[in-house]
């Protein structure tokens, strides 16, 4: 882990790091008010020659003084000294117990002893330091050398007698405070480093990028709406999670793989990661730009495209596997025209068996000869081998992972299951992104633009727009309920299908779609603003939409990337 990621995790878990510091505060807290108070009173005596005749027996006796003043503090502690303190002031205790509490201290350089007690009363902490200080300057008197006069050569004299303290030294109630609340930011902070160093779960797209070791193709932000999760490209076109989808269509389209992508596998580590989403709105971004595309539902144990979309789900892939149908017999269009969805069909007893079959090898075959793409939604690599058994099959594989569900060791043995049997990943797509409103262009409509007939030439008025604004181009299903004497040629946008050109199959099915009274959909109207294509769709013939031959290729690499956008 690098620093920038070392700060990001104590960001994240700042709250650990929070509560731990305030607990360590009250806990210290808490053990200060349990602490007896102590209070400590200081007396201070001067040792001195008692007598000196000349000015070198003065400097002589002056450092027998000095060397012997440490010698007196350690007998300011002994029973000599103490027993007749303890007999004086009647106290409770022993010569032992009471020299735990005296102690006295030399300051370097000269001959001054401060002695000092500790005692939870402050009167009887002076009272002890005081007696001490006396018996201790009896108690050298005696043990001292003698001058010629017989008295003692060192005199202890009491300079600063003891008085009872104010305020006990003892507990420091702040410091051992901020003594806790540092010690419980410290283990707040080694936790949350220990929580962030445990998680296995990929947090963000750089660990997706690290662990996995491939670009990350498309990052798709996350939606709280299950309904709409599945048809975010096709009923939310302008919201940012469907152009994250379109973001995922360009970056395969253009990605350096040497040859065409005809078959692309969309599958996860494990369950629940948005795969199937993924698919879907992936299949729709492509089909927006016109080409003919193929949604397989591969996940013959947990099939979820029937139902997402609405479509029939008794009949699909398992029955074209076991030779009861056709694959033209069973696709389903979905959205657009050009957009056919194959759904799973009836749950076989043998699903492994059945995607490992020839028959899947010729309908995949089949399918990539007449769709430009074949988008297949495979199960989890990790749970079943049935998506590895897809993907060996197929031009290549998208992994998708799901930011902070995933974990670092699934998304390793997904990929080394792919490569085991040979597959080819072409990336990660990574889902559950957050959505970042910074990063939003322009104002993003929820869903499509309604639109509203009106009597203008044209048809069909986009709601919203000014009386100055330029009329939407016709449409074959428009133009079917206008009279012919009524449609004037400057209104024929270029490109357009002209009256005399639409087929009666198109003029019958655009008069019940105008006699049904429901608005156009985006397959009428190709305008950017619906989500749709930039050109007019065209009308349906019996191989599937004008301009869009099954020979041409949807998501190809290199110079054939021109014929996947349909330049020509």
């Amino acid at each position: 882990m690098e620093l920038d990621e070392y700060l990001l995790a104590l960001r994240k878990r700042w709250f650990v790091i929070a509560v731990l510091a305030v607990v360590g505060g009250a806990l210290a807290w808490a053990y200060a008010q349990s602490i007896t108070p102590a209070y400590r009173a200081s007396a201070s005596v001067f040792a001195s020659v008692n007598e000196a005749n000349s000015a070198n027996e003065l400097v002589q006796g002056s450092t027998f003084v000095q060397n012997s003043v440490t010698s007196f503090g350690r007998l300011a502690s002994m029973p000599a000294v103490l027993d007749p303190v303890i007999d004086e002031l009647d106290l409770d205790t022993t010569a032992k117990a009471l020299s735990s509490r005296v102690t006295a201290n030399n300051p370097l350089n000269t001959v001054i002893l401060e002695i000092s007690t500790t005692d939870p009363d402050p009167d009887l902490a002076a009272a002890i330091s005081n007696a001490v200080a006396r018996q201790l300057a009896v108690t050298v008197q005696d043990l001292s050398p003698r001058t010629e006069t017989g008295q003692s050569a060192i005199e202890l004299t009491l300079v600063a007698p003891a008085v009872a303290p104010a305020a006990p030294f003892e507990p420091n109630t702040r410091f051992l405070t901020a003594s806790g609340i540092a010690a419980g930011a410290v283990l707040g902070v080694a936790l949350a480093l220990l929580l962030t160093v445990r998680d296995t779960r990929l947090r963000t797209v750089g660990d997706v990028e690290r662990v996995g070791g491939l670009p990350i193709l498309g990052t798709i932000i996350r939606t709280r709406s299950a309904r709409t999760a599945y048809t975010t490209v096709r009923t939310m076109p302008g919201t940012p999670r469907a152009e994250a989808f379109r973001r995922l269509q360009v970056n395969l389209q253009y990605l350096e793989t040497g040859h065409a992508l005809r078959t692309v596998v969309v599958t996860s580590a494990m369950a629940g990661e948005g795969k199937t989403s993924t698919s879907v709105n992936l299949a729709s971004a492509v089909a927006e730009k016109g080409v003919r595309v193929l949604l397989v539902d591969a996940d013959l144990r947990k099939p979820a495209i029937a139902h997402a979309l609405g479509l029939e789900g008794g009949a699909g892939l398992t029955t074209v596997l076991i030779g009861r149908a056709r694959l033209d017999d069973v696709v389903q269009t979905w959205g657009m025209p050009n957009l056919h969805v194959l759904t799973a069909g009836d749950r076989p007893p043998n699903p492994s068996q059945l995607l490992d079959s020839p028959a899947m090898q010729k309908l995949l075959e089949d399918a990539a000869q007449a769709y430009d793409l074949v988008v297949i939604d495979a199960p989890p690599v990790l749970p079943v081998v049935d998506a590895a058994l897809v993907a060996r099959r197929s031009d290549g594989v998208l992994l998708v992972t799901r930011l902070r569900s995933t974990r670092r060791q699934h998304l390793r043995g997904a990929l080394a299951a792919l490569e085991r049997v040979g597959a080819t990943c072409l990336g990660v797509v990574a889902t559950n992104a957050p959505d970042e409103a910074g990063k939003r262009y322009g104002k993003a409509d929820p869903a499509a633009p309604t639109q509203r007939r009106g009597r203008r030439r044209g048809g069909i008025i986009p709601r919203g727009r000014g009386a100055g604004a330029t009329p939407a181009a016709p449409t074959p299903a428009t133009l079917a309920t206008v009279a012919p004497d009524t449609v004037a040629p400057d209104t024929v946008a270029p490109g357009t299908v002209a009256p005399d050109r639409v087929t009666p199959d198109a003029k019958a099915a655009a008069s019940e779609h105008a006699i049904a009274g429901a608005a156009p959909t985006d397959a009428d109207v190709g305008s950017p603003e619906a989500g749709g294509p930039a050109t007019t769709a065209q009308v349906d013939g019996p191989a599937g939409p004008r301009g869009a031959e099954p020979g041409d290729a949807a998501l190809t690499s290199g110079p054939d990337a021109l014929r996947a956008s349909g330049q020509r």
